[in-house]
């Protein structure tokens, strides 16, 4: 059986501007469901792999990104998807989300 999602990469960039082409046709709120929804992807596509771990870089600003970042890993982990997640000990900039054991 193919393995039909893409290997996503070990470390993911959610600020906007790393993944749209332009941001002034977008409104804040369509800016960080684009986030959100790429999170959801590049984690599941990295479940669905077998990673051990995948980072997410979330920034500083005024923290809105890291709080939708952090509730929606609560999700998967509360689901038993994830097995935690932590802010990285080299930069709080980034979430270090462990998927196995």
């Amino acid at each position: 059986m193919a393995r039909s999602l893409p290997k996503p990469p070990k470390e993911v960039d959610l600020h906007a501007d790393a993944f749209l082409p332009d941001l002034e046709a977008y409104e804040t709120d369509e800016l960080l469901a684009a986030s959100l929804t790429l999170l959801r992807e590049q984690l599941d596509a990295a479940i669905y792999w077998g990673y051990t771990e995948i980072r997410f870089v979330h920034g500083k600003g005024k923290g809105v990104l890291k709080r939708a970042v952090y509730e929606e890993l609560s999700y998967y982990k509360e689901s038993g998807a994830i097995a935690r997640y932590y802010p990285s000990y080299k930069n709080e900039d980034i979430v270090v989300v462990v998927i196995g054991l």
